[in-house]
């Protein structure tokens, strides 16, 4: 029947999403099909091109650096995936009130401004690649994006310039997170003395806390 015709041709067109690019004829015991050669000729002209469109003059944005912005669209969705992924847990939310809920987005969002500018201070000891957004207002923005000899070297020999070891931003928190605190308790013959001893940063540690502005601290804090 026609009914069941148009079913199954319907489950397969509309699988590949090629319905437009083919005229059917289906009636009781008849089914014909034809290419549209027009379609498929301007759908030819077009593959593997995108447009991207913006109301934005071009003494202000220039086609090229339309193409950056969309392109930095990748960076708002890894901001997104790390609100809602495992480093900061934006979910569940686990208040009632308005205004506990707007505090407890606003804290992660806070949280991820601050880990963004941890990651760009520590570029040098992560494998991301330091040049990358020097490259990108260069090279042609269509064209794929190659890595820099510098993040190649990162990558292949473990080590960055200064022959520390390369680390990914987890690692690197983790390695700092070995620094402690210790409770020291002398005694001689009259008094007992008690004081706090901080671990001496490693060279890497050392590093990273200079690169954030940060002066390690070494011995006693007082």
């Amino acid at each position: 029947r026609k009914e069941q015709i148009a079913v199954k041709v319907g489950k397969v067109v509309n699988r590949f999403k090629v319905a437009k690019h083919f005229r059917l004829r289906i009636d009781d015991g008849l089914f014909r099909w034809e290419r549209c050669q027009q379609t498929i000729d301007r759908e030819q002209a077009l593959d593997g091109i995108y447009v991207v469109r913006t109301s934005e003059p071009t003494d202000r944005l220039s086609p090229e650096d339309a193409v950056r912005q969309y392109k930095n669209l990748a960076q708002l969705e890894r901001a997104f995936r790390c609100l809602k992924g495992i480093d900061l847990r934006l979910r569940p939310i686990g208040h009632r009130t308005d205004p506990h809920v707007r505090a407890h987005i606003f804290l992660c969002l806070l949280a991820y401004y601050v880990e963004w500018h941890m990651r760009k201070a520590w570029a040098p000891l992560l494998f991301d690649d330091e040049e990358l957004d020097e490259n990108r207002s260069k090279r042609d923005p269509v064209a794929p994006a190659r890595p820099s000899q510098s993040a190649k070297k990162k990558k292949t020999t473990r080590r960055t310039a200064d022959g520390l070891p390369v680390h990914s931003f987890d690692t690197l928190l983790a390695d700092l997170g070995t620094r402690c605190r210790n409770r020291c308790r002398t005694k001689t013959a009259k008094t007992t003395f008690t004081f706090d001893q901080v671990s001496d940063p490693s060279p890497l540690q050392a590093r990273a806390l200079e690169l954030l502005g940060v002066c390690p601290v070494r011995g006693n804090p007082e």
